[in-house]
């Protein structure tokens, strides 16, 4: 029962990771009134009730913005790809960050052609 409860906590923090990156990315596309309530929702954990009573609007009125501003954009990220493209890169910088590690510790030429390697593939991407 404890790895159910476990599993379902991991599932629910890596979505709100996952929310959180998608508004880092693209929350400036969105119009001002849908970026105060999903802040007000994702940031600063406020209730349905509470940012209707703020806004005032419905709880079914702010669900629905949030479920439409999360479709939005996950809508972003399936076009433009721009989140995926950060965390490869983000994980190829950190292998090259540990190959410089690597080499001065053993001065292993191939050590820097692996280095070059994932340099060139970071540029090719951009």
């Amino acid at each position: 029962m404890a790895y159910v409860i476990f599993k379902y906590v991991a599932g629910v923090m890596e979505r709100i990771v996952e929310q959180n990156l998608l508004y880092d990315f693209y929350g400036e596309l969105l119009n001002d009134h849908q970026k105060k309530i999903y802040e007000d929702a994702i940031y600063n954990d406020l209730s349905l009730s509470e940012i209707a009573d703020e806004y005032g609007i419905s709880r079914q009125g702010v669900h629905d913005l949030i479920k439409r501003v999360t479709k939005t954009l996950d809508g972003y990220e399936a076009k433009l790809h721009l989140i995926q493209k950060f965390l490869e890169t983000k994980d190829k910088v950190s292998k090259i960050d540990s190959l410089v590690d690597d080499y001065m510790e053993s001065q292993d030429i191939s050590d820097i052609h692996e280095i070059k390697k994932l340099s060139n593939e970071i540029l090719e991407e951009f």
